[in-house]
């Protein structure tokens, strides 16, 4: 009864809990070493650490969820952050809730970019995504002429904000948790959210009941852009700079954590909370290898080694008797 219990709490999927399950024991094999791996402290600072990328894989499962991929997810990060900060830099008189805004809005227009390509021109998504992802960078690199923009060049509001506690959390654990809510609301309970997973499980049959296909993935584009922008400004005002190679090579850990969370790369079918234990997960691997006195080498080869067996597991069970796995949350 426990383990019905568990499993309804997780999502009713096996994978939640196996990777839960996981978690926990890579959590006690740690703290059981290191006693202080497992306080208060250190668990807010993992969670910490790790909530800009929830925030990204859950924009990225949006996308996944319709057959699509997104590459262009961290160059989309280093250009807002980076817009945002010269911004900053030049006008710190510019209330913080605008900049904000305008990163969402430049993160969106980004995504819509990548939506309208796959969309309207029928371009490949991962065609598509790798050539904006070379665009988004160089324009980084244009619109900052090469320069960073280091935490004296910011003014002490824009910086500190993620770093505000409520209850003894931070904003951005706090924005984190709000994400996770908000997009399970919104693949439960909207009709866009419904036609995400209908676009990727079956697009025929999808079209034959009405959904666009090709307007859900420009929509989910859109929502991982707004996400992305978001982001930037998260990224840079956490780590005080903004650089050219801001989150370089971070879309293939966000989309690692989507396959480890069980999202399938064959569309139509992931969970928002297998697609937290995903980051989660890393987020642990990420904290724990350093304790344990590995080498950077092999932090390198054992997380490749799980995303390698998650993508496994992940494919075998798409093989599997398909079943009516849509809205698994």
């Amino acid at each position: 009864m426990r383990a019905k219990h568990l499993s309804m709490w997780l999502g009713g999927s096996r994978h939640n809990v196996g990777l839960a399950l996981l978690t926990a024991v890579l959590f006690v094999a740690v703290a059981a070493r290191y006693r202080q791996f497992a306080s208060a402290a250190e668990l807010r600072d993992t969670f910490d650490d790790t909530s800009i990328l929830i925030l990204l894989a859950l924009g990225q499962m949006l996308v996944m969820l319709t057959r699509a991929i997104d590459l262009s997810v961290a160059a989309s990060v280093a250009l807002t952050g980076m817009c945002v900060a010269l911004i900053n830099q030049a006008m710190p008189g510019v209330a913080l809730p605008w900049l904000v805004l305008c990163a969402v809005l430049l993160g969106a227009a980004l995504g819509a970019v990548n939506g309208l390509l796959v969309w309207q021109l029928q371009i490949p998504p991962i065609v598509a995504t790798l050539g904006t992802l070379a665009i988004y960078r160089g324009a980084t690199y244009l619109v900052s002429h090469g320069r960073w923009v280091n935490s004296g060049d910011m003014s002490p509001l824009f910086l500190n904000l993620v770093r505000e506690r409520w209850g003894g959390v931070t904003l951005l654990s706090w924005l984190a948790i709000a994400g996770v809510l908000l997009t399970a609301c919104l693949l439960r309970y909207t009709p866009a959210g419904r036609s995400l997973y209908a676009a990727g499980n079956n697009p025929e049959a999808a079209r034959y009941v009405g959904v666009d296909v090709g307007r859900a993935q420009c929509l989910a584009f859109v929502l991982n852009g707004a996400l992305a922008g978001l982001c930037g400004y998260l990224w840079v005002a956490r780590y005080a700079v903004a650089y050219t190679e801001t989150a370089s090579g971070s879309e293939l850990t966000v989309i690692a954590a989507c396959v480890i969370g069980g999202v399938s790369i064959a569309g139509g079918s992931g969970s928002v909370v297998g697609v937290l234990l995903g980051c989660l997960f890393l987020g642990m691997i990420k904290n724990a290898l350093p304790l344990l006195a590995v080498s950077p080498f092999w932090q390198m080869a054992i997380s490749g080694a799980v995303i390698v067996t998650a993508a496994v597991l992940n494919a075998a069970g798409a093989r599997a008797p398909q079943r009516q796995r849509i809205l698994e949350i």
